[in-house]
């Protein structure tokens, strides 16, 4: 073989051998750092850009793509310990002119995290009406979207901002009181009375309480490697103090049933989205919700868990188009009557 040529496929050998390399050595030694890379680039792919909104002193990051159109604004606030790319798998299946923006909670990724700040419902509802309020996006109502705590947080905002939204839907919401106790219910109560609080299953701090986290929030039981799992757990644990602080915040008397204390005082048109098998927050909340919010549109979706967004995204996105394509149609027959 001639040098020239064979020198060649040594040097080509070599460039892809680095990468290669590079990426097994990340995945067995800073599993972590591949997380990060990952997000970055689902963001790129799907056209989604991270800014950065500040009132007074604090500092809001949010993603977002598109702009404010003829149809309504999304505004997407995720769970308790997440953040805002959490809700890429369901952008994925949005139409990419629609105009969405998704915000890290208070004290959550990228937004200000202060010992001095409200972390109760209501006070995190004030922090996104700040937010709301700093890239204007209540210049005509826009439809709000919640999870879990951000769940709770979207339904508060819903009642005590009512002129900011035109509708609302509400993923297995926290903030409401069960007649029938979750998987999650017992094992806190079980902690309580073993005086073990410090060990919250929602907040990991080995690559086995993750495990047990993901089975607990997930009926699709997914195969996750034990190097993505130390680095899901090595992303969270800088963190673990303050998701402990949180956590106590919004399970406190004054958070606990924020939304079924503000559901009366909900007026904008409502879709509830619940999993079936959630072993978090009982599916039986969202009866509770379709009795008192009037006007509301309750999907319950089979074998899925808490995790709706990441078991269910094509059918959550979905049922949110279906959903306001129907006010939209509703409100154009008020027109022409």
């Amino acid at each position: 073989m001639d040098l020239d040529v064979l020198n060649m496929f040594v040097i080509a050998g070599g460039t892809l051998a680095i990468p290669i390399l590079a990426f097994v050595a990340s995945f067995l030694l800073w599993p972590s750092a591949l997380i990060r890379i990952y997000y970055w680039y689902w963001r790129r792919a799907l056209g989604m850009q991270v800014r950065y909104a500040s009132y007074d002193d604090y500092q809001f990051c949010y993603s977002y793509r598109g702009r404010p159109g003829y149809r309504p604004s999304i505004l997407m606030l995720h769970g308790f310990s997440a953040h805002k790319d959490m809700w890429l798998s369901i952008v994925k299946f949005l139409p990419k002119n629609l105009h969405l923006v998704c915000v890290d909670m208070p004290g959550h990724e990228g937004t200000t995290r202060s010992a001095l700040d409200d972390y109760s419902i209501s006070g995190q509802a004030k922090r996104i009406h700040q937010f709301v309020e700093c890239i204007k996006l209540n210049r005509r109502p826009f439809h709000l979207v919640g999870t879990s705590m951000g769940g709770n947080v979207a339904g508060v905002y819903a009642a005590q901002y009512p002129e900011d939204i035109c509708s609302l839907t509400l993923i297995c919401p926290a903030g409401l009181p069960s007649t029938t106790d979750s998987k999650f219910i017992k094992q806190l109560r079980e902690l309580q009375e073993s005086k073990s609080i410090d060990r919250i299953p929602l907040i990991p701090s080995t690559p086995e309480e993750m495990a047990d986290m993901l089975k607990l929030c997930s009926y699709v039981r997914f195969k996750v490697p034990q190097q993505i799992l130390q680095g899901l757990v090595d992303v969270r644990i800088p963190h673990n103090d303050f998701y402990r602080k949180l956590f106590l915040e919004i399970v406190d008397e004054k958070s606990r049933h924020s939304l079924h204390e503000n559901m009366s005082k909900i007026k904008a048109p409502t879709q509830v989205i619940w999993g079936k098998q959630d072993q978090v927050l009982d599916v039986s909340g969202a009866s509770v919700l379709a009795g008192a919010i009037p006007d509301c549109h309750v999907y319950i979706l089979e074998n899925c868990g808490h995790s709706v967004v990441v078991e269910r995204p094509r059918k959550t996105a979905n049922l949110i188009l279906e959903f306001l394509a129907l006010l939209h149609s509703m409100d154009n027959n008020k027109k022409q009557a």
